[in-house]
């Protein structure tokens, strides 16, 4: 596909170099031209030197055959002006990062308004995904679809779990009580397998399970795997992602306590959260951590603009016998030490947002009929799960799974019927507008018709 990415930053340029990799037309825009002379010299694209908010040099950039424009620009308005321009001189599909919660209130009304087809708030989407490693601290990784009213999480089976060694056809006879949710993949051995009647998970096996998140929590429930009930978190540094994640999990009962060393924002954070402790001072003060009761604590995440501060506060926490210990790291060459050290529950905005990025790319290059909302890669690529949008007059529509061929290697995870999840069984329908997850063991899946057909 022919892609014009404006703004070759940190993202950007992560971006550039994963989607020329995956074979893709890509032409960037940047205003300066350090910038351009390391794209030019490192990457395999072609290169635009100017504001990609100003028409001429869209033009230039040839926008009006471009497949996605993505703008990952520093200023938020810059990459909404970027993707109205592109959308009105011809561009198919446009993403843009908006990162200001004051822009969040309105999204939905500013997409509509603007062109915007896709927006991503890189701060908000770790914040996420630091609250389902909260809710799921024994999660090897977790996804969602259906904007979050579908979840599918990874974890490992145990010997002990009641669900090993029963055939997948005998499971809710032999475990009447079992939370209902749908094995969609076992990873054994480096195979990825879609499991059939006959099938039985065995201890060391990845399973990956789908279903909505009160379905999935009663499930880990009642597998014991809810042991560590996350209701306090301290938090070092007060910024973006703190605020989202805020907002997240103290309504639901987790008690937070933030150090912020700026005055300025330690006051506003005590505004717009009065139930949580906001301690104005230096988080990294190992006697300050001791004293507002680290050891106490069920969770410890750290969220400092220094990934240096992050590395040694989350290591120091976890010696201090922490149960659940998050860092952020920006930098890719930290991940690998990070691990070996023992903090595996790290978060990276760039990652996050350059991943759900490729997802909007994925689904655009292998929408052929049905439209594909996102395409997300599973077991390290070995297999898809696609989330499809159903469109009437399709053959599929209104008919029983079991009455219907589904290819085989496919497995049709969820359905969300007007906001209802669906795990399905074989008398379950669907209806046009629905949204469709469908695991797949093969790639280049473009269409809802190519998996389920009479």
């Amino acid at each position: 596909m022919r892609i014009i990415l404006i703004g070759a930053g940190k993202v950007g340029h992560i971006l550039a170099d994963r989607l020329t990799a995956e074979e893709h037309d890509v032409t960037i825009i940047d205003r300066s031209d350090e910038v351009i002379e390391k794209c030019q010299d490192s990457l395999d694209v072609m290169c635009v030197r100017g504001n990609g908010a100003n028409a001429k040099t869209l033009v230039e950039a040839g926008v009006d055959r471009a497949d996605v424009v993505i703008a990952t620009t520093a200023g938020d308005e810059t990459n909404m002006l970027s993707c109205l321009l592109a959308k009105r001189m011809g561009a198919k599909y446009t993403i843009a990062r908006i990162r200001d919660p004051e822009f969040n209130e309105s999204q939905m009304l500013l997409q509509n308004e603007m062109g915007i087809d896709a927006a991503i708030n890189p701060e908000r989407a770790t914040a996420l995904e630091i609250s389902r490693l909260l809710r799921y601290p024994f999660a090897g990784s977790i996804e969602s679809f259906a904007r979050g009213q579908v979840e599918m999480v990874e974890f490992r089976a145990q010997k002990d779990d009641i669900i090993t060694g029963i055939p997948m056809k005998e499971l809710s006879s032999r475990v009447p009580n079992i939370p209902h949710v749908l094995y969609a993949m076992v990873e054994r051995d480096g195979e990825v397998i879609i499991p059939g009647g006959d099938f039985f998970i065995e201890p060391g096996d990845k399973v990956f399970i789908t279903g909505s998140m009160i379905s999935i929590t009663n499930y880990f429930r009642f597998l014991g795997r809810n042991s560590l009930k996350i209701r306090s978190v301290m938090v070092l540094g007060g910024g973006k992602i703190t605020y989202y994640l805020a907002r997240m999990i103290m309504p639901v009962g987790i008690h937070m306590t933030i150090f912020e060393i700026d005055p300025e924002k330690a006051r506003s954070l005590s505004e717009q959260f009065p139930k949580a402790d906001i301690i104005q001072g230096d988080g990294t003060d190992q006697d300050q951590l001791e004293e507002q009761g680290l050891n106490q604590m069920d969770a410890y995440i750290s969220l400092s603009s220094r990934d240096e501060e992050n590395l040694m506060t989350g290591m120091y926490a976890a010696r201090q016998g922490v149960p659940k210990v998050i860092a952020k790291n920006t930098r890719t060459a930290y991940s690998d030490i990070l691990n070996q050290l023992g903090l595996d529950s790290i978060v990276s905005p760039q990652s996050i947002t350059c991943s759900t990025i490729l997802r909007y790319v994925r689904a655009r290059e292998h929408s052929k009929g049905t439209e594909i909302e996102r395409l997300y890669r599973l077991a390290d690529g070995k297999a898809e799960a696609i989330e499809f949008i159903a469109r009437s007059g399709d053959s599929y529509i209104g008919t029983a799974l079991k009455n219907l061929t589904i290819r085989p290697g496919n497995l049709v995870a969820v359905i969300l019927h007007q906001g209802k999840v669906i795990v399905p069984f074989g008398n379950d329908h669907i209806e046009a507008g629905d949204h469709v997850v469908i695991i797949s063991r093969e790639s280049g899946i473009g269409d809802l018709n190519e998996v389920l057909y009479r």
